[in-house]
């Protein structure tokens, strides 16, 4: 009898940093590596990742990281990983190649060479347990479900999927391997619950590109048609659309280049002709109502591109009058603001904008029918909705529940949760490390709530420092105190604040160099208290205050 244990590292109460443990007896399978982009208040942080430490604990357990597709929430943190890990990847085609290019984007773990590539038929088998695959349908080819076979039934993850019955032959869901595992006995279900609250369905694919067509038609001059990188299903649609309408193409950026080339290399994205993409050199030879401009952004969401377009701050485009900005992409409620904001600038600087979402419903994952379906096909003993906000989960749980899943047997776990299937039963088991890293430029995990309570106060209130020289050995101030303020007032028109504070300040030195052996760290302290209470007594405001306090060791004055 198996000991099996599944617990989420990331991807639970969150949108994205997708990331579960599979633990069955001595051996832990881990289903995919993903990260995710910070929103507003996670100031100057790149990307956050899960926190790897119970992996790094126990790594010689690990048999494998198994990759669901080629985005950046299933795949992105596989370079910081590796840094430390060294275990085999496995994944189709298109996602190990895609695996590949973010950690080469990193310079992360550049010999690393454990890749290998899986299909739908794949079998790996292990002591006990055997990790099987079925394609699923979702924005990008080559994604698939992971089935681990054991003695106790089969621990399923969905990964990111939906149901599209007129999805082409590279996307389309393999329902019959579906029905397969779950006849073979469904111990666990992990599922995505990204669409779970979705009061509308998706429309067809297809609808997609006609959609597309006629946007392209309509338009009288450029269109720039802002969308994902690695959503390789709506870049096929836009290649097809602009072929439709006589349309080039025009690629901006690095990121987006190097995709579609991996994309075409491997034969899941089909050029319908070779001249259909333009470089820039050669934008001046079409008519605006002959291009369009490809804009996906460098950081995982093209809104700050447009933005930069709209503000002629963009390095290759910018918004000229006439333009069409085509928003392709389906925001997040966390991205609502960013979205108006960017809307805003567009239309001050003459662009017209529509979304593809003011049309229609489209997404790559599932809508509640979709998500009681798939539980219907693998009829789970237990259910453990992933992939979303805490209220996409619950609203999960209910849809299984609808279908026959009774509540007991039903998780909605938070990071680190030990979820434990032992003596016939599971049960929550308490918790390992969990939680974010955070990445920003070089440094991995060297930011921390402090120094991000610190970013915030800067960006709320400003700095305020006061700077003074003294000689500890004549017992006096030698110069200052000098106050700089830098976004907390303007100096010039507070002059009596900056006078009262400096007065303040030398109070509080004079007082402390009457004892010679006076502590640093308390003389600074002292003097950040009491500009503290004297600021907020007259501004309400809290700066970041700091003293800076130098020693002349030999001062002699002349």
């Amino acid at each position: 009898m198996n000991k099996i244990n599944i617990v989420p590292l990331g991807g639970v109460r969150e949108n994205g940093k997708n990331m579960y443990v599979v633990e069955v007896d001595e051996l832990i399978f881990v289903l995919d590596c993903g990260l995710l982009y910070p929103e507003n208040e996670l100031l100057g942080i790149d990307v956050v990742i899960p926190d790897f430490t119970y992996l790094e604990e126990n790594k010689n357990r690990i048999a494998g990281v198994f990759l669901t597709h080629g985005h950046e929430d299933a795949v992105g943190a596989l370079p910081y990983f590796l840094e430390n890990i060294d275990v085999p990847i496995f994944g189709t085609e298109l996602t190990i190649e895609l695996a590949k290019l973010a950690v080469k984007e990193t310079g992360l773990s550049p010999k690393f060479d454990g890749f290998h590539v899986i299909n739908e038929k794949t079998a790996i088998e292990f002591e006990n347990v055997v990790v099987k695959f079925f394609r699923t349908t979702h924005s990008i080819p080559d994604s698939v479900g992971i089935c681990i076979q054991t003695t106790e039934g089969s621990v399923v993850y969905t990964g990111d999927f939906k149901f599209d019955h007129s999805a082409s032959e590279m996307y389309r869901t393999d329902f019959s391997k579906i029905t397969e595992i779950g006849s073979g006995g469904v111990l666990a279900l992990l599922s995505d619950s990204s669409d779970a609250e979705s009061p509308v369905e998706n429309v067809s694919d297809l609808r997609v590109t006609e959609e597309m067509v006629d946007t392209f038609n309509n338009a009288d001059g450029r269109v720039i048609v802002a969308c994902i990188a690695s959503n390789i299903l709506r870049l096929q649609q836009i290649f097809d659309a602009a072929y439709q309408t006589k349309r080039k193409i025009f690629m901006t950026g690095t990121k987006l280049v190097e995709v579609v080339d991996v994309a075409i290399k491997l034969g899941k994205l089909v050029l319908p002709s070779r001249d259909v993409l333009v470089t820039q050199e050669n934008l001046d030879k079409f008519a605006p109502d002959e291009l369009i401009i490809l804009e996906t952004g460098q950081s995982g969401d093209p809104m700050e591109a447009l933005q930069r377009m709209a503000k002629n701050k963009h390095k290759q485009i910018n918004i000229v009058e006439g333009d069409l900005v085509y928003i392709t992409t389906t925001p997040s409620i966390s991205m609502e603001k960013i979205v108006a904001k960017t809307k805003n600038l567009l239309y001050r600087a003459d662009a017209t904008v529509k979304e593809i979402s003011e049309a229609f419903k489209v997404s790559g994952h599932a809508t509640p029918n979709d998500l009681k379906l798939m539980i219907n096909l693998l009829q789970p003993k237990y259910f453990i909705p992933v992939q979303g906000e805490y209220r996409l989960q619950a609203a999960h749980a209910q849809l299984a529940n609808e279908v026959g899943v009774p509540f007991k047997n039903i998780f909605i776990p938070g990071k680190g949760d030990v979820i434990e299937y032992k003596d016939g039963r599971m049960r929550m088991a308490g918790q390992v490390p969990a939680g974010n890293v955070l990445i920003d430029g070089i440094g991995v995990g060297d930011i921390g709530n402090i120094v991000l309570r610190d970013r915030k106060l800067l960006a709320d209130n400003g700095i305020f420092v006061a700077v003074i020289t003294i000689s500890r050995r004549q017992g006096k101030i030698l110069s200052g105190p000098e106050i700089i303020s830098r976004g907390f007032v303007y100096m010039k028109a507070s002059e009596d604040l900056i006078k009262n504070s400096a007065e303040i300040a030398r109070k509080v030195v004079e007082d402390n160099l009457k004892n010679k052996d006076f502590e640093w760290a308390t003389l600074k302290q002292e003097i950040r208290d009491s500009l503290s209470r004297y600021l907020f007594e007259e501004t309400k405001r809290r700066p970041v205050i700091l003293p800076i306090i130098m020693e002349a060791s030999n001062y002699s004055k002349k």
